[in-house]
């Protein structure tokens, strides 16, 4: 079994971000460990695309009034 879990260095401790599986509880685990920085805004950009797309398309939406209710059948029969 792989899993990428996060924890943050404390006291001489890792402290997980989230707990593990009690079916581990007694087993002998390897750790890699790898230092993460946190993403810049750019790099978060990059990881979400739909940002920018979200963001265009927000420009062009329309406001509906209140008592607006959405007819499908209605939208067929144009």
């Amino acid at each position: 079994m792989s899993k990428v879990l996060y924890a943050t260095y404390h006291d001489g401790n890792l402290v997980l971000d989230e707990k593990l599986d009690a079916a581990l509880e007694g087993q002998k685990l390897t750790l890699i460990l790898v230092e993460t920085e946190s993403p810049s805004q750019s790099e978060l950009e990059q990881i979400n695309p739909s940002h920018e797309f979200i963001e265009w398309a927000q420009q062009y939406s329309a406001k509906l009034p209140p008592e607006y209710k959405f007819n499908r059948e209605e939208i067929h029969e144009r």
